[in-house]
């Protein structure tokens, strides 16, 4: 477990990490949609885990696993 500070500076961090994988969107800056939108997931996969909600928690593990896929793919091929 961490403490309230400790995770609100996560979900913080995740805010600005999505704010930023939109404007990555936004402006075509592939691949970067992916590499910022992963650390996003698991921050969110992690806070889920804390606070048991299944549902957000599944999503994120989706998405997650989606771009590392795609980011593997993109350095693989």
């Amino acid at each position: 477990m961490i403490s309230e500070t400790a995770e609100k500076y996560l979900k913080q961090f995740a805010l600005l990490l999505g704010m930023l994988s939109a404007l990555a969107v936004i402006f075509d800056w592939y691949p970067y949609t992916m590499l910022i939108s992963l650390p996003f997931c698991l921050i969110w996969i992690y806070c889920a885990w804390l606070h048991t909600e299944p549902q957000l928690k599944w999503i994120n593990i989706i998405f997650a696993l989606l771009y590392a896929y795609g980011i593997v793919r993109y350095y693989w091929f």
